[in-house]
């Protein structure tokens, strides 16, 4: 979830005109996947400073005396308190939490050009037609494959790992990971081709505000993630086998096989 969130992030920034280092973000939810969310977004140029954590008691700040390591290092010199005062302004919403926590309200409480990663299945954080109602300049992704963008871990896991088994990686650390988000926020801005199109009804598929995550279906996932993972391997020095000679791969199925 955090290498897609972070591929879609960037797209969905670019789209707007804004950066990762300067972009200002709340984030719903403080467990594991939050917190490997924020932290993989930090180590591609987001600023701790400008991430707010919410969690079950609201903002995660310094004066909070019940934080463990990991929420810990969110913690920040504020003086907001709840989800409402970490939107005021706010370019970007993650919410990995549960259903309907964002209200209209809040929303409208956000930047130009408000990005919404409403993650939450399978009912998410605010639902896209009432986001679309409330804000008509809202970049949406949800973890549902029944609406555009979705935040779906099946684009990562699977040749993350036929990335770093082809030159046996002994881990897979974050240059890995970074790789793989980096890779498909490129093929996003690529042209669709048609069977891709034609296994989502037909409808026309082209980089923009509802496409900044390529489809599960893309054929092309299974060598251009794979290849930018193993070699992120290599170069970081985590690899034991060199780089393949890459025989064709044709199916998803043929990532876990041959």
């Amino acid at each position: 979830t955090a290498i897609v969130t972070a591929a879609g992030m960037l797209n969905a920034l670019e789209i707007a005109g804004k950066t990762l280092p300067e972009a200002k973000i709340v984030c719903l939810g403080a467990g594991a996947a939050a917190i490997s969310c924020m932290k993989l977004l930090v180590s591609m140029g987001a600023k701790v400073e400008n991430i707010f954590m919410i969690d079950r008691k609201g903002v995660i700040h310094a004066g909070r005396d019940d934080l463990n390591q990991y929420k810990a290092v969110f913690a920040s010199e504020t003086d907001k308190r709840t989800l409402a005062d970490a939107l005021d302004g706010a370019d970007v919403f993650v919410g990995l939490s549960g259903a309907n926590l964002l209200a209209p309200e809040d929303l409208k409480r956000m930047a130009p050009s408000p990005i919404v990663f409403a993650c939450s299945n399978p009912d998410p954080e605010i639902k896209p037609e009432l986001a679309h109602e409330v804000r008509n300049d809202v970049i949406m992704a949800t973890g549902r494959s029944d609406y555009p963008n979705q935040v779906n871990n099946v684009l990562g896991f699977p040749f993350i790992f036929r990335g770093a088994l082809d030159v046996r990686a002994t881990r897979i650390n974050e240059e890995m990971k970074i790789a793989a988000a980096l890779a498909l926020r490129d093929l996003a801005k690529l042209p669709v081709p048609q069977e891709v199109c034609d296994a989502y009804g037909g409808i026309a598929l082209s980089f923009g505000r509802e496409y900044i995550i390529p489809k599960p279906m893309d054929p092309r996932l299974i060598t251009v993630v794979c290849d930018a993972v193993a070699k992120a391997a290599i170069e970081s020095g985590v690899a034991t086998l060199p780089y393949p000679k890459h025989y064709p791969l044709q199916s998803v199925n043929d990532v876990f096989n041959g």
